[in-house]
């Protein structure tokens, strides 16, 4: 895979440019979306919640921020990668490239809005008063664990929207349950424990919980919690690896 990503680097770094480009095209503020567009969101959510939630999580301003941070990160990267393969398809019935290409370039540029999103992130940080610490070095890790993440599901996604359509109306559906599930605006403490467990399987929540607990209560998580992130990580890359080595040639009848 690496060898063939240097063999095509050109046509990568291209369909990056076209993907960022074309997020902003035709756009006044341009780049600008990438940073006012998660504080917009993040003000609205404040105002709906915090007189909710708000009351009884310290720096529910920076906690609500970790939330939306990532899930967004989230929602953007596989809804964009479960159509990388259709918006291609006029390029790769023509010429014989590797299908993943297309997905690996829109997760190279949402990865471009999650870091110029996360530069906000930390200015609402330190007007939080939050404590910088050397421990923030660890926020690496779960960024890397949640790109190889996005990447995997969004290699399934690709594939399975080649054959049903019907794919983008049932993650829509999906993604708006777990933003609800992924406690973004809530604490789990609040729940029960049989309710509480359920939380361990969410990998999108244990990637927010990471980050709190890093920026919030100033701990490096567990070993268990980095096994658990490298766990979902490799998992769901491995099955949308699997994905394309098996349906790699039956993309072209169905697009």
């Amino acid at each position: 895979m690496f060898s063939k990503l240097k063999k095509y680097q050109f046509l990568f770094e291209e369909l990056v440019k076209r993907d960022f480009k074309k997020k902003y095209k035709r756009t006044v503020l341009g780049m600008g979306w990438s940073m006012l567009l998660p504080v917009l969101t993040l003000l609205v959510m404040k105002v709906v919640f915090e007189q909710f939630f708000g009351q009884t999580i310290p720096h529910y301003t920076t906690y609500l921020f970790c939330g939306n941070l990532l899930f967004a990160w989230f929602a953007e990267s596989t809804t964009q990668g479960m159509a990388s393969l259709m918006d291609n398809a006029s390029v790769f019935t023509k010429v014989n490239v590797p299908k993943y290409l297309f997905l690996f370039s829109k997760n190279v540029q949402t990865l471009l809005n999650f870091g110029l999103t996360i530069i906000v992130f930390f200015v609402f940080c330190a007007i939080d008063r939050i404590e910088f610490t050397w421990k923030f070095v660890f926020l690496a890790y779960p960024v890397a664990t949640m790109l190889a993440f996005n990447i995997g599901v969004g290699l399934v996604l690709s594939a399975l929207y080649v054959f049903f359509r019907d794919m983008a109306y049932l993650w829509s559906v999906f993604i708006q349950l777990l933003m609800y599930g992924s406690a973004i605006f809530y604490r789990i403490d609040v729940l029960s424990p049989g309710v509480r467990s359920i939380f361990a399987f969410n990998p999108v929540y244990r990637h927010i919980a990471y980050f709190r607990e890093v920026v919030l209560d100033g701990r490096i998580p567990s070993l268990e919690t980095h096994l658990t992130l490298l766990g979902f990580a490799v998992a769901a890359f491995l099955a949308g690896a699997f994905m394309y080595k098996r349906y790699n040639t039956r993309f072209l009848y169905y697009v």
